[in-house]
């Protein structure tokens, strides 16, 4: 049961390019429900990001910090927005570093060379890290 989405993004270093990742957990169990990377960060890429989580498990409430592109992104796509609490904001503050540690430290030791890289790479680690990362929190319980 997902009684809420806790969403936040941070700018990742890839190679020499900056990237922004996007994360979205569910507070109850800490699974993180998905990950996405953009080059840009806005309402355009906060709405599809949002949406292709409701298309996967539904509409619910969604915590976030005081971006302005979420209480929009909400309102577009009927869903209840609120900022995050504290114990919200200290669940997210604490999986986004643990998160973006690990995506720098691949990249420091598998750095892509490629000009004009479409990142593919990057998200096959990422969504490698989260099915190892849920599946750990599932052996904890």
């Amino acid at each position: 049961m997902i009684s809420e989405y806790i969403i936040d993004e941070t700018l990742i270093k890839v190679g020499s390019d900056y990237i922004w990742l996007w994360v979205a957990i569910e507070p109850e169990n800490r699974e993180i429900l998905s990950l996405s990377i953009s080059k840009e960060r806005n309402m355009f890429v906060a709405e599809r990001f949002l949406s292709n989580i409701v298309s996967e498990y539904g509409a619910h409430p969604v915590s976030t910090d005081g971006g302005t592109w979420y209480p929009m992104t909400c309102r577009f796509l009927k869903l209840r927005h609120h900022l995050h609490s504290t114990w919200e904001k200290s669940l997210i503050e604490r999986t986004m570093p643990y998160i973006k540690d690990r995506t720098e430290s691949f990249d420091d030791y598998f750095p892509c060379k490629l000009k004009h890289c479409k990142l593919k790479h990057v998200m096959n680690w990422l969504n490698l890290f989260v099915d190892y990362h849920n599946s750990e929190l599932k052996l904890l319980k």
